[in-house]
């Protein structure tokens, strides 16, 4: 509810506060008094778009607070809490705006932006009138009206999940689809290439074992033949070996006869016999390990060849061709398990549009009979209104399927019987399209919201017993709820609970617009002042008297 409202320096108001209270507040004055600039005032506060110059001549700023009481529970705590502001039972908004248009707000005394007063100003206050396309007269609202005056909010909130599952089971599927298919394309390579690294079957580290193997026998025929030589000079019939063996046969044979003269070179001899046996047998182990097949350093080059070049077509290491063959046997396999997986997965795609389907079906026949109710509720609301002629209709059709269903909802209406339909703000003209936004907002009324319901000259171009019926209405309306309403009716401001009078004078050569709460006798003369003009009469009197009763 819309508490206070206090306005610097806007226009040709120089200082005003106002404090609304709960039921039916009404704002009458005088053509130009000032009483549209509230509601611009207002809409300021709120973020709306409107008017650009709105500071008063010679003004510094123009500034809007307005506090509205925040319940437990009411929308606006999800707005401040996405946006990180403060909350509380109490919200206070207030915004600036200079000369030059800078615009500055706040909120609960936090800077925020014109988008945040304008998501919060959703769940605080509904304006209707002829010029409002944030309400009734959007029609992209209107699915969203149906389904509140339905009490739906419960089966959208399942459809919503119901949604969002088909989307992920036919993302899931879309997505296998597209891996089998990619995997498809390639399959012949995918074959070939598999068959190539099976046959071959490459091992980690065999590269270098085979690199290392080609180099030894590449090495053993050059070094080969000078190896076999020194073998034989040391170990052959007439080598190092033999020879040293028959000297040492022939110095231990005359050295017991020489007094120890030969006893070193004998011990010395025998050590260089055993090492030239070692060296004998080093060299033949060298000679045995060098020795190979022609044919085996052919074969040998021809696999390290075969690895290398697999391992370059494919572009990936030697030693990595094992894992990169055993990656490409897992896409072949994918493929050869997909189709099952895509027929399981297809399944579950159709089984979450059928109950997608289902529920969206059962959706718009609860639509479709609520509006059917909808439309009763308004013609009745129409007969007293003096528009018992007109048709209002609640079209529900066949819409691309979404989240909340697959119906487009529209509000038309045909003036008289027989005559085209059309939208409301199309076809009615500006006193019909007045009562006809009055009795659908009745119909759609659902007890107090939290919301202030803002009604600009809903009242034009009506009078008597219409305009009596408008002003009982909005008093309706109002019950439990908050009802502002701007009027030049006489019979709408006899309804008010609350009454306040605009009123203009010039001082010193300026205008100023102020705002005067209206007691019993004020507000019986400015009712009187209604009914008859400049001029208040005794019977004018009496007649404000009779009808506020």
């Amino acid at each position: 509810m819309l508490r206070t409202l206090e306005i610097r320096d806007m226009l040709i108001i120089d200082r005003l506060e106002l404090e609304f209270q709960p039921g039916l507040n009404v704002l009458t004055g005088e053509t130009g008094a000032g009483k549209s600039i509230l509601l611009d005032s207002l809409g300021f506060v709120l973020g709306w778009r409107g008017r650009a110059e709105l500071v008063r001549a010679g003004a510094e700023q123009g500034e809007v607070t307005a506090v509205f009481d925040l319940p437990e529970g009411h929308v606006a705590h999800e707005v401040l809490a996405d946006a990180g502001l403060p909350a509380g039972e109490e919200l206070i908004l207030r915004r600036i705006n200079t000369p030059d248009g800078r615009k500055t707000a706040w909120v609960n005394d936090r800077r925020t932006s014109g988008e945040v007063l304008r998501r919060l100003s959703e769940g605080l206050v509904e304006l209707h009138g002829q010029h409002d396309d944030r309400g009734l007269l959007n029609p992209r609202g209107h699915r969203a009206l149906l389904d509140q005056f339905a009490g739906l909010e419960g089966e959208i909130a399942a459809l919503r999940a119901l949604w969002a599952e088909r989307a992920r089971a036919n993302k899931a599927f879309e997505a296998a689809r597209a891996r089998v298919e990619a995997v498809r394309a390639e399959e012949d390579f995918l074959r070939h290439a598999v068959a190539e690294l099976g046959a071959l079957d490459p091992q980690p580290g065999e590269d270098e074992e085979l690199d290392q193997r080609r180099r030894r026998m590449q090495a053993a025929e050059k070094v080969g033949e000078d190896i076999a030589r020194a073998l034989d000079a040391l170990a052959g019939d007439g080598g190092a070996e033999a020879r040293a063996g028959d000297a040492l046969r022939w110095l231990e044979g005359v050295s017991d006869e020489l007094d120890g003269l030969l006893d070193a070179p004998v011990e010395g001899l025998g050590g260089a016999l055993n090492e030239l046996a070692e060296a004998g047998d080093g060299v033949r182990r060298a000679v045995e390990a060098l020795s190979f097949d022609a044919h085996e350093l052919e074969a040998c080059e021809e696999r390290l060849f075969a690895i290398r070049a697999l391992a370059r077509k494919h572009g990936v290491q030697p030693d990595d061709l094992g894992q990169f063959a055993e990656g490409l046997r897992g896409r072949l396999a994918e493929l050869e398990r997909g189709d099952a997986d895509l027929a399981e997965l297809s399944q579950i795609a159709e089984a979450a549009g059928a109950a997608y389907d289902a529920a969206a079906g059962d959706l718009s026949a609860r639509r479709r009979a609520a509006a059917e109710k909808l439309d009763a509720a308004v013609m009745g609301e129409l007969a007293p209104l003096k528009m018992e002629r007109a048709v209002f209709t609640t079209g529900v059709d066949a819409a691309e399927p979404g989240p909340e269903g697959a119906d487009a909802v529209s509000f038309t209406v045909a003036t008289n019987p027989g005559a085209p339909s059309g939208p409301l703000a199309k076809i009615a003209s500006g006193g019909e399209l007045s009562r006809f936004l009055l009795a659908l907002k009745v119909s759609l009324a659902q007890g107090d919201s939290g919301v202030t319901m803002i009604f600009d000259e809903i009242d034009r171009g009506v009078g008597g017993a219409t305009a009596d019926a408008v002003g009982r209405r909005l008093a309706e309306l109002a019950r439990g709820a908050q009802v502002l309403v701007v009027t030049h009716s006489p019979q709408v401001a006899a309804k008010a609970g609350h009454h306040w009078r605009v009123e203009k004078h010039v001082e010193a050569g300026q205008t100023r617009s102020t705002v005067v709460r209206l007691a019993d006798g004020a507000r019986v003369d400015e009712i009187a002042r209604m009914l008859s003009g400049d001029r208040i009469t005794d019977a004018a009197r009496a007649a404000a008297v009779q009808l506020i009763g």
